[in-house]
């Protein structure tokens, strides 16, 4: 896409993509993003409607207020806070797919980032990573199935967990969240699908 149009990103989810942890906004995965695709010429602003705590069961509300944006893009982020608040995966998966769903019907093109492998957290002890290495692999799974069923790309950021585990700076003073350094690297993997995504806007389809 590039016909002089500013292109709207609209970013949803939990705390990773609201920003928790960053140092300066413009360190988001939002900000970085849209500052991205803008360099490579297509102007592009972000609007964030994600929620720090929420799962997916908060997706519908934050659809509601992106669609009354008319967003070209929308990134959802989530899956961490349903492996800490224990929602069933198929159940969050499902709640994802709606989201997506609603999302693909308003007009927008959908890059889904699953949930991170939360095992790679410094405070998990590690004599749990493995369970919570294989219940974040089980939600990842069910949330992709379900996301490219609705139709929308799901960006592959497995080789940042590995980014994680080796490099603690990637993570803020809190241990859980991204630093600035650790959206950039987050960026970095979901570029790709969401300048696919951009690329893939109709010129001309909004107003």
């Amino acid at each position: 896409m590039s016909t002089g149009v500013t292109l709207t990103l609209a970013v949803l989810g939990d705390s990773i993509a609201y920003g928790q942890g960053a140092s300066d906004p413009a360190d988001t995965v939002g900000a970085r993003l849209a500052a991205a695709l803008t360099a490579a010429g297509t102007p592009t602003q972000a609007r964030v409607f994600a929620v720090p705590g929420a799962d997916s069961q908060g997706l519908a509300e934050q659809v509601r207020r992106a669609t009354a944006a008319a967003p070209d893009v929308a990134l959802i982020i989530v899956g961490a806070n349903d492996l800490t608040h224990f929602v069933p995966a198929q159940r969050a998966a499902a709640l994802l797919g709606s989201a997506v769903r609603a999302l693909r019907a308003a007009g927008a093109e959908v890059v889904v980032t699953p949930a991170p492998d939360l095992s790679v957290i410094p405070w998990v002890p590690p004599q749990l990573r493995l369970v919570v290495r294989a219940g974040s692999h089980a939600l990842q799974q069910a949330q992709t199935q379900a996301a490219l069923a609705a139709g929308a790309r799901v960006a592959d950021i497995g080789r940042s967990a590995a980014a994680f585990a080796a490099e603690p700076a990637l993570f803020s003073p809190d241990r859980f969240h991204p630093s600035s350094a650790g959206y950039a690297v987050i960026a970095i993997a979901l570029s790709p699908a969401v300048r696919a995504a951009a690329a893939a806007v109709r010129p001309g389809a909004r107003s």
